[in-house]
């Protein structure tokens, strides 16, 4: 936009004889650029109205989320944006390297207290104060960071953890709706307003995981139950239980359709809060079961009936007030639904019990019809305090986490904003009050406490001018006169207060104090107190009794008698609480006080506040009609005087926001002091992080102690380092890297701005991440050299165990095989022994020789007969042991061709029939005469048993024959 505006003046002659003063407000005044300007330190000039241009123009956009500085403003949209708080978004800025690059979200504020628990700086506990008017979405605010939370910070690796924390995240989530329903009410800025203040703790281990959370509660507004401002409304839960309720619950409450209550004003109204299943659903998730439910239910119905009795003015003064007509059944409903005898409680109600004397004497005297409807409205206001409070401890035993589990805890403080109603009254003082103390700390903290530790520090600062409340909180609780202490000697005076001498009391103690107003024109007694958000004019009306808060002692006992379990247990019977009336002393009156009380929470809020690192977010309401797309300037400019917006932003823009001590800084980035730059000069020096009078890396020359003395050296060797970080970190041609970054070291702690930081961290990652590669790099190479040992030594057992094996096999073979042999061996041998045993009984007869004229005389035929024979040997020899078939010669033949006798021997010859009867005479013998052939099986056991069958193997044939004896020649 600049290169065009200058290009623009220099390219016409008409427009460049504009004056300089219009041509900078046509560049600052155009409103199409500033929605893309996330943070208002940005805006040039720094003013209420280019701040208030700069949130319109990103309101205009629906970008509701603007930085300013250390602070997050929020406007509030007035319309439901589901997309802006889905899950996805918190994790995408969770997962972020560097969530504060994202747009400006109130996620980013979640993210950093988170990462700045992870990172155990001192402090280590963090603490978000979301403020502003009421109506401007802190309860929503509060709601969101604890659902980020309950995502970001819940999720452990094993199931059973995971069970246990989303169980966690599950109590933590829901006891907001129960709180808002019983705490929180529609008023005339804000449908959703609360009228407690809380700070919510959610507490983390050391793995930074959600283990609980615990809720500490500050001055409920409990009058609102018996009295309602015009066009406003009691707290959620009534509307809730007469809109959602079934007709069994209706007709066990006596709770009819369209009953008419008076403390239940404007029923017709429907909001968004008005849903009584989610109540119920969050208080059994926070467990509380059905039946105890339905009794806090029907208690709460008891007071509804309870604020219908209604008494008239007595005739006389020693008789009790009357009842109007048609109160009595109220009477007997609420004395049923609250398990109360119905003449005792009319009677408390009616009749004030007076102890008076040494022998505390009691005396009876009816109270006038003002009386008894304050004493009614007591007893509804200690019925339901006692409850919340109930409600705030269940919820607390339920999400509340060991103290041993737990060791940093977020704090989230939703307090009530800042009011200015047509009446107010001690609510809204006590309101007002708080958000000048927390403005207080805001300033203490930021603006006073940052500027002047620049100055203790030694760095050269201009102050920058803030508008500092400490005079208005001088008016209110400063000693030794303040209002406070002013309205409390009031409750310690034995006598009647008037609203007429308050007011003169105050405005005559108090005169001149700058804060304190008047306001002549008012005709009722009152006094102005000018806070910073705006004058507000406080009513003495009833001032001083609300101050005391009286309990009757009767109202204790009567509820005490009470027969309803929960009752019974709120009001026990043999309690040693004191009331008023009981306690003597000023100082006990005093502790008593609500503003004491209020007062001594508020300090020890303030404590656990100091003792973290506060987060900052200005929540803003653009218009007070709760409109969408409605951008009210006025308005938003008096919220941005009252909280002093301008002055945080001219503070953010000029000084260094990130403050660390020596110690924690070189403990932290003592691993960049090898860093050394590539070329001797380059665009970052250390002249800009020192000043010219100042010492060695901007330390002022002062004497340091031994351990200061002993960080100097390493500090300086980390600040001569950071030139070769700027090299490393920053890439080539990125012209807004290579421009000189801010730091200073002062004379404790070291200074520097957000961009430097990211510089220190980006280089600590690089390093870091060197580091992990060597380590990963060792790592690998030794796990490498040990796994080929490994497989070496593998190598060498797998071939020792299979040499072995096979050696054992091969034994193993050897020795079967020589089993084997010697067992065939002693088996041939048995069995050759066997069959000569066996041949040698037969007798042995000679074979003559047959004449040789026979086989010369064989004519053509046979001998070709013959031929064939030989050549079916087989055949043969079946033939020849066939009980018919050839006879005679023929047979006689296929014997010879079996045997395969050669035919030219004359040797032997073929026995005859008639000599078939002689037999074989031995079997060592050769044969003498014919032979005669046993075909049959052979009588012998192993005759037809063969180890090793041969090719000419026969099954049935006489083996050892064909093995001893030659073929005979015929």
């Amino acid at each position: 936009m600049l290169r065009q505006v200058n290009g623009h003046s220099s390219g016409s002659d008409a427009q460049g004889r504009e004056s300089l003063k219009e041509d900078l407000q046509e560049f600052l005044g155009g409103e199409a650029p500033l929605h893309q300007l996330d943070d208002l330190t940005k805006v040039n000039p720094v003013t209420l109205e280019t701040v208030l241009r700069c949130l319109q123009a990103r309101y205009t956009e629906d970008i509701f989320y603007t930085n300013a500085g250390c602070t997050l403003v929020a406007l509030n949209p007035f319309k439901p944006i589901p997309q802006l708080y889905a899950p996805e978004l918190m994790q995408e800025y969770h997962v972020a390297p560097q969530p504060q690059k994202l747009k400006p979200h109130i996620f980013t504020v979640g993210e950093q207290t988170y990462r700045n628990v992870k990172s155990r700086i001192e402090p280590i506990n963090q603490s978000i104060v979301v403020s502003g008017e009421s109506g401007a979405g802190k309860t929503w605010t509060s709601r969101c960071l604890m659902k980020f939370y309950a995502v970001v910070a819940a999720s452990p690796a094993s199931c059973e953890n995971h069970k246990v924390a989303e169980r966690i995240e599950q109590r933590i989530l829901n006891s907001n709706p129960v709180m808002e329903a019983f705490g929180n009410a529609c008023t005339l800025r804000n449908n959703n307003s609360s009228r407690f203040g809380k700070f919510i703790q959610l507490q983390l281990n050391r793995a930074q995981q959600m283990t609980g959370a615990a809720v500490q509660t500050y001055l409920l507004e409990k009058t609102r139950v018996a009295c309602q401002a015009s066009s406003e409304r009691n707290f959620h839960i009534f509307y809730q239980i007469c809109k959602g309720a079934t007709e069994d619950e209706r007709l066990q409450w006596s709770l009819p359709e369209g009953a008419a209550f008076s403390w239940l004003p404007n029923p017709e109204k429907s909001l968004e809060e008005d849903c009584f299943e989610l109540t119920r659903e969050a208080m059994l998730h926070l467990g509380i079961d059905t039946p105890t439910q339905n009794n806090i239910f029907k208690i709460l119905v008891g007071l509804l009936h309870l604020g219908n009795v209604h008494f008239a003015d007595s005739e006389d003064e020693a008789q009790p007030c009357q009842l109007m007509d048609g109160t009595k059944v109220s009477v007997r409903t609420s004395a049923s639904l609250l398990q109360l005898t119905e003449d005792m409680l009319l009677e408390t109600m009616q009749i004030r019990t007076i102890k008076a004397g040494k022998q505390q004497q009691v005396f009876r005297k009816p109270c006038s019809r003002a009386e008894c409807d304050t004493r009614r409205d007591c007893l509804a206001k200690l019925i339901y305090a006692r409850l919340f409070d109930w409600l705030v401890s269940v919820i607390n035993s339920s999400i509340c986490a060991d103290s041993n589990s737990w060791t940093a805890f977020i704090g989230l403080l939703d307090v009530y904003g800042f009011e200015s109603f047509p009446d107010n009254s001690l609510e809204q003082l006590c309101i007002n009050y708080a958000n000048e103390k927390l403005q207080q700390h805001f300033v203490a903290h930021y603006l006073r406490a940052q500027q002047e530790e620049y100055a203790v520090e030694g760095l050269e600062w201009s102050f920058v001018n803030y508008q500092d409340n400490q005079s208005c909180l001088d008016l209110l609780e400063g000693s030794p006169i303040s209002i406070c202490s002013l309205i409390n000697e009031e409750c310690r005076l034995n006598r009647p207060s008037s609203a007429a001498q308050l007011q003169t009391r105050i405005e005559s103690a108090l005169a001149g104090k700058p804060c304190l107003g008047h306001n002549k024109l008012s005709r009722e007694p009152s006094f102005v107190v000018v806070h910073f958000a705006g004058p507000v004019r406080y009513h003495t009306e009833s001032l001083v009794e609300k101050n005391k808060d009286p309990v009757p002692p009767e109202l204790t006992g009567l509820l005490q008698q009470s027969q309803d379990p929960l009752l019974m247990m709120l009001f026990p019977a043999n309690s040693e609480e004191k009331t008023q009336e009981e306690l003597s002393g000023q100082s006990r009156a005093l502790a008593l006080t609500v503003v004491s009380k209020f007062k001594a929470s508020l300090e020890q809020l303030l404590q656990v506040l100091h003792s973290t690192t506060p987060h900052y977010i200005r929540c803003i309401k653009p218009n007070s009609q709760s409109q969408p797309q409605s951008f009210i300037q006025e308005e938003v400019l008096s919220q941005l005087e009252a909280c002093g917006l301008v002055e945080t932003i001219h503070i953010s823009a000029a000084g260094f926001p990130i403050r660390v001590s020596h110690q924690n800084f070189v403990e932290r980035y003592k691993l960049l002091r090898g860093l050394r730059p590539r070329t001797s000069s380059g665009p970052w020096g250390l002249c800009s992080a020192r000043k010219s009078s100042e010492g060695p890396c901007g330390q002022l020359e002062q004497p340091l102690c031994a351990k200061e003395a002993t960080l100097q050296p390493i500090l300086q060797d980390i600040l001569r380092a950071l030139p070769a970080l700027t090299q490393t970190v920053t890439t080539p041609g990125d012209p807004a890297e290579t421009t000189q970054v801010p730091l200073y070291c002062g004379r404790t702690k070291v200074f520097m701005t957000d961009s430097m930081l990211e510089l220190l961290e980006r280089g600590r990652a690089q390093k870091l991440e060197q580091c992990a590669r060597c380590i990963q790099c060792g790592w690998r190479r030794h796990r490498l050299q040990k796994q080929e040992k490994q497989r070496r030594a593998a190598v060498l057992i797998q071939a020792a165990i299979r040499s072995w094996l096979t050696r054992k096999h091969i034994t193993r073979l050897h020795t079967a095989a020589t089993v084997i042999k010697r067992a065939w061996h002693k088996w041939r041998i048995r069995m050759a022994c066997l069959a000569c045993k066996e041949l040698d009984g037969v007798e042995e007869k000679p074979m003559p020789q047959a004449p040789s004229s026979r086989s010369s005389s064989l004519p053509p035929a046979h001998t070709k007969l013959l031929g064939a024979i030989i050549h079916l040997w087989p055949l043969g020899l079946v033939l020849a042991n066939s009980t018919v078939g050839a006879r005679g010669f023929q047979r006689k033949l296929v014997a010879h061709a079996c045997l395969r006798l050669p035919t030219g021997s004359p040797s032997h010859s073929v026995q005859t029939p008639q000599q078939d009867q002689a037999g074989i005479t031995s079997i060592r013998a050769l044969p003498q005469g014919s032979i005669k052939f046993h075909c049959r099986k052979s009588p012998l056991q192993y005759a037809d048993i063969c180890p090793e069958p041969s090719a000419s193997y026969v099954t049935g044939f006489n083996q050892i024959l064909l093995e001893r004896h030659r073929p005979v020649q015929v």
